[in-house]
């Protein structure tokens, strides 16, 4: 049997302490699969004192998780801080420069230097991956590194965030406010105490970003994704989609078009008997679409501790299994100096078309002026319900509408002019209805 394969690993939090204690328990097991030992050598955490459950004493302890990249006598550097600058980046940077394989679980720091940092791996010869920094337990990396060789990728679709999808779930199911769920999911867990980050899209962002890459052969580009959160999404809407056949998902969709790549993240409105619309709770699912294999819908856990470090295990068991000189992967699925330059897609017809809803004043004229405005900008109209109001918005009434397929620009610009007469009450809502072939 080979030398053991030393690890270090920065950051002791969840899913830190969930991987040592999985190497710990699994030891024997691992040592056959793989073909070598495993075994933790160093850590690196901010609380040293912290009971985190797992036996840390026989371990070399660095205050400093660039410290350990640097002079810890190790194989792989695993960092499971996060961020995307600071210790993170330093850390993995440094590991690099010696030629030590690393394993990350961190979307930021890739969505933002992924391009570099898989450059300094090619040319140290050593293995950078990230199983893990996307859909947690979901082997998607791996299935656009490897499986997917030779098929050509034209989309990317999937709810990539446990919070959002537990908070629409929550809301659709148990008809509670969005306000009233995030409180909830914090209380969980599941929801950080600034939630920004997840509520507002920037999380699945980042993981589309990195998986965009890997289907298309593109440089990593986080700046060009349309982004919007699931922040204004009301009971309405969802009850709404309801009655229309469809349910509400915050998704990430990149897709091949005649003019460049299109990368959005935004709430989505999907047919309420494809598959990816059973994706309830925490849980994730990405969807591919390819010319040989057609569409595969993964499904599994997003994140959490044992989710996420089983994905982490599994990246450093790819390792253990390699061999010095063998044919490696390319961390970004081909080198990295053959990446395309990102070309962005310009403003398309939208499949599927639009929901919007709009509330606006219960007077004469308004339903003729909102239909003069869509046919004015080219908008074909596949259903139009109109729902009274009651109580203190007696004066006001609810108009929904869904198009047949339509530009973006034109139905931006037909909700204007619907605003400008004056009779909208409040901010018309817009969702973009999305056609899936996982039915």
């Amino acid at each position: 049997m080979s030398h053991a394969l030393r690890i270090g690993i920065a950051g002791l939090g969840t899913v830190g302490a969930s991987l040592v204690a999985l190497l710990q328990q699994r030891k024997n097991e691992l040592a056959v699969t793989c073909g070598r030992p495993i075994e933790i050598v160093a850590v690196s955490a901010r609380n040293r004192n912290r009971d985190r459950g797992v036996d840390l004493s026989a371990l070399d302890w660095y205050e400093n998780p660039v410290e350990l990249a640097e002079k810890a006598e190790i194989d792989v550097f695993v960092e499971l801080m996060g961020g995307a600058t600071g210790s993170a980046d330093e850390s993995v940077r440094a590991a690099l420069s010696r030629g030590i394989h690393v394993v990350t679980a961190n979307k930021a720091l890739l969505a933002r230097c992924g391009v570099e940092l898989a450059t300094m791996a090619e040319e140290k010869g050593a293995l950078l991956n990230y199983e893990a920094a996307v859909a947690g337990g979901i082997p998607v990396i791996k299935a656009l590194r490897e499986s997917l060789t030779g098929n050509n990728v034209r989309r990317v679709y999937g709810i990539m965030n446990g919070t959002c999808n537990y908070i629409l779930t929550r809301m659709e199911k148990e008809g509670l406010s969005f306000a009233d769920c995030l409180k909830e999911a914090q209380r969980l867990g599941y929801a950080e105490a600034d939630p920004a980050f997840d509520i507002e899209g920037n999380d699945t962002a980042h993981k589309l970003a990195i998986l965009t890459t890997l289907a298309f052969g593109t440089r990593i580009a986080p700046d060009d994704i349309y982004l919007e959160g699931i922040t204004n999404i009301s009971i309405e809407d969802i009850r709404a989609a309801a009655d229309l056949g469809y349910r509400i998902k915050l998704l990430g969709v990149a897709q091949v078009t005649e003019t460049g790549i299109e990368q959005r993240v935004h709430p989505t409105m999907v047919p309420r008997d494809s598959v990816i619309a059973q994706v309830d709770g925490v849980t994730n699912a990405v969807a591919i679409e390819s010319d040989i294999l057609g569409e595969l819908l993964m499904v599994g856990p997003g994140a959490g501790g044992n989710a996420t470090a089983s994905a982490v295990l599994g990246d450093i068991a790819d390792i253990a299994k390699s061999r010095p000189g063998a044919q490696t992967v390319p961390v970004l699925g081909r080198p990295a100096a053959t990446l395309e330059p990102y070309r962005r897609a310009q403003i398309q017809s939208h499949e599927g078309g639009y929901f919007i809803r709009l509330t606006v004043e219960d007077r004469a004229g308004v339903f003729a002026g909102i239909a003069t405005h869509m046919a004015a900008n080219g908008i074909s109209l596949e259903s139009i319900v109109q729902r009274p109001q009651s109580g203190r918005e007696a004066s006001s009434q609810t108009i929904i509408l869904v198009t047949h397929a339509t530009r973006e620009d034109a139905l931006r610009s037909a909700v204007a002019a619907i605003s400008a007469d004056g009779y909208l009450v409040g901010n018309a809502q817009v969702i973009r209805i999305e056609r899936t072939k996982a039915d």
